[in-house]
């Protein structure tokens, strides 16, 4: 795929991180923007503008053959894509929900659609195993837009209805699309492994992951509409999703990460952190088991930023850029500059969650803010995009050199 898509994604990143830090800024100094608008601006520009067109290269690449994926189609598809996350990223932050982000918004929306049709029609006819996961990823992008469309019909923005059509919609893009995405991305790149799976195990192992997926929406509806059924449900879905990561999953990724010793100290540490972020993912979902955190989830927002964040920038982008590692033609990480970059955004990450839990639990036994705790936050969070800067200026300006980098010989 060509590199500019790959700069152009890097760059939707860097403004997204950007923001983020703005909004840390504006804890700690008067400033002269909407928080409200920035932040809606902040979070379409990460989801649709990196993860999105993130995947819709990388499915591209990795499921279609050279002839399909070169269409000119997709080509045009990426770029209107394009157009509407750049509007976004401007409308949202000057308005917020208003007539421009809801017009990019919308036409975003229907760029998903062409996308899921298309590549849906251009996937061959076996039922592999990753093309299974891929299928199931796109339903659940469609289906998260129903949260969306309901947002007109769902009242004013405080009522209840309206809450839980964006949490739908959240929650099927993060749970659903994004984490099945980024699963048929690993299995394709160890299919064979894969593949010498029990058929009957696997679609065991996949159902375990839809019914934990959708049963853990029990979670935020509990959180608008109080019953202890929702708690119930959410449960349910934290059973069904602990026995298909713990059982399942991490025994198949366990067998399937290089572990060669020659395996570059950088790789190491991307996978370590997506497979510590799946960890902690999985262990602090089975804490709303009880009821009292299951509340505190939502009410102590340091929790609901700090989890957000684990899943985006721990589990997805450490996945992200590992598959990016593997595009010979992205130059991605191949020099020290970048190299440095990453470790500066990755120990970034990990500080600035550290920071949000901490705290978080600070609140939850009632102990109040820690002393210079949003100074601190900011002062973290700039290296973020300190080292995101390095990796997109490593990229740009790497020469490439005749030599063969280990992981394009990885077996497939």
């Amino acid at each position: 795929m060509p590199k500019s898509w790959f700069i152009i994604s890097l760059l939707n990143f860097f403004v997204a991180v950007l923001m983020g830090v703005l909004l840390r800024l504006a804890a700690i100094v008067p400033v002269n923007w909407n928080y409200l608008f920035l932040l809606h601006g902040h979070s379409h520009t990460a989801l649709l503008g990196w993860i999105y067109q993130m995947l819709y290269l990388l499915l591209l690449h990795n499921f279609l053959p050279e002839t399909k994926r070169t269409s000119p189609y997709y080509s045009r598809l990426f770029w209107i894509t394009q157009i509407a996350v750049f509007g976004m990223m401007i409308s949202f932050p000057i308005q917020g929900y208003a007539l421009y982000s809801i017009i990019f918004s919308t036409i975003h929306i229907f760029c998903s659609y062409f996308f899921c049709s298309k590549i849906w029609k251009d996937l061959s006819g076996n039922k592999s195993y990753d093309k299974i996961l891929l299928k199931i990823a796109l339903l659940f992008l469609l289906l998260s837009t129903f949260g969306v469309w309901s947002l007109g019909i769902t009242g004013a923005k405080n009522a209840p209805l309206y809450q839980a059509a964006i949490q739908f919609f959240l929650h099927f893009q993060f749970n659903g699309w994004f984490m099945f995405a980024v699963l048929a991305l690993f299995v394709n790149q160890y299919r064979n492994f894969f593949h010498t799976i029990n058929s009957r195990k696997f679609h065991y192992w996949v159902g375990l992951l839809i019914v934990g997926t959708v049963f853990t929406y029990g979670l935020p509806l509990s959180w608008y509409f109080p019953h202890a059924l929702w708690l119930w449900i959410n449960d349910i879905g934290l059973v069904c999703q602990f026995f298909a990561f713990g059982s399942g999953m991490l025994y198949f990724l366990k067998r399937s990460i290089p572990s060669d010793r020659k395996t570059p100290l950088t790789i190491r540490f991307i996978l370590l952190c997506g497979f510590i972020s799946l960890l902690l993912k999985i262990l602090i979902q089975l804490t709303t088991f009880w009821s009292e955190i299951a509340a505190s989830s939502h009410y102590i927002r340091n929790f609901t930023i700090g989890f957000i964040h684990l899943i985006m920038l721990g589990i997805i982008n450490s996945f992200l850029f590992f598959f990016a590692i593997r595009f010979q033609s992205f130059s991605f990480l191949k020099n020290r500059i970048s190299r440095i970059g990453l470790y500066l955004f990755l120990i970034g990450f990990t500080t600035t969650e550290i920071l949000l839990f901490v705290q978080g639990f600070y609140f939850y036994i009632g102990k109040g803010a820690i002393p210079y705790y949003n100074i601190s936050l900011f002062m973290v969070s700039l290296l973020l995009p300190i080292g995101l800067f390095l990796v997109l200026i490593g990229t740009l300006f790497f020469r490439k050199k005749h030599k063969t980098n280990w992981l394009y010989s990885l077996p497939r």
